[in-house]
């Protein structure tokens, strides 16, 4: 079982990047998906979550009307489209799964989540 994060990498303040999250070893599709990010010295933050079928989607303040979350079940696959980037959205990126069984008002917490990729590295020079 694997989430496989990619996409990362160096941007210009203003710029894009799009991250991908694959799942494989099984089938992901009835579980929620989300993105965390770790800056150096800092502990890991809630970016984005999205439910199966992509029906509700959560945000953190900072990245609201920035950044969007998106799901494609045939490849069992989340994106985290990010634009308007900033220096300090610099970090390590993290995909993560839940098992399914968690209430809204508790997906931004680590804890609720079983699976976790590896992280892709932003850089968002000003």
């Amino acid at each position: 079982v694997q989430l496989q994060a990619s996409g990362g990498g160096l941007v210009q303040a203003g710029g894009s990047l799009r991250l991908s999250c694959v799942a494989s070893g099984r089938t992901f599709s009835r579980f929620t998906r989300a993105w965390f990010r770790q800056a150096p010295g800092n502990e890991r933050e809630f970016v984005a979550a999205i439910r199966r079928g992509g029906g509700s989607r959560l945000y953190a303040d900072s990245v609201k009307g920035r950044f969007t979350i998106s799901r494609d079940s045939a490849s069992d696959t989340v994106y985290l489209q990010m634009n308007s980037l900033k220096p300090e959205d610099t970090a390590v990126y993290y995909c993560a799964s839940d098992t399914g069984s968690t209430i809204l008002s508790s997906l931004g917490e680590p804890r609720v989540y079983t699976y976790w990729g590896q992280g892709t590295l932003v850089t968002v020079s000003s």
